[in-house]
């Protein structure tokens, strides 16, 4: 059986890598998104969820989606520290100490990729020039991606 090194000596992930998982998180998430949109249909009576035909619950669709970003990454992250996406591409986030996120952390890792996303991934590229190859949501919230060994 071979030995797991100590986290703190597993490489950070690069930029490529973490976007491929991304991808496939994104996949992901848009399928479940689907899914309850698809359940929400037969209250709307097929219809769009829009504020002109609905409403304030327009506003509460929106919530739902978001939840289910939130509650995708959370679960995910705070008990084993791997997206489905960062499983394929061997990927785990963590603490500085190594230990796993707390919701807290999701939250603010949420928040800080939306920044780095909504700056033409500005915050993703920004592992080419760190010193560590940290993201600018790995800086701010005191959390590193690594690169986990081949199975053998």
């Amino acid at each position: 059986m071979t030995e797991v090194p100590p986290t703190e000596r597993l490489p950070g992930a690069g930029v490529l890598r973490r976007l491929g998982a991304m991808l496939y998180d994104t996949l992901a998430i848009i399928a479940l998104m689907m899914v309850v949109t698809a359940v929400l249909l037969p209250l709307t009576g097929g219809e769009a969820i829009t504020s002109e035909r609905f409403g304030a619950w327009e506003y509460a669709y929106q919530a739902l989606l978001v939840a289910i970003v939130v509650v995708f990454f959370g679960l995910f992250w705070t008990r084993q520290g791997q997206t489905l996406g960062m499983l394929a591409w061997r990927l785990r986030v963590e603490r500085e100490d190594g230990s796993l996120l707390r919701w807290g952390d999701v939250i603010k890792r949420l928040a800080a990729a939306a920044v780095s996303l909504m700056l033409a991934f500005a915050g993703y590229l920004w592992i080419w020039v760190d010193r560590d190859r940290l993201a600018w949501p790995d800086r701010w919230t005191r959390t590193r991606v690594v690169v986990l060994p081949k199975r053998r």
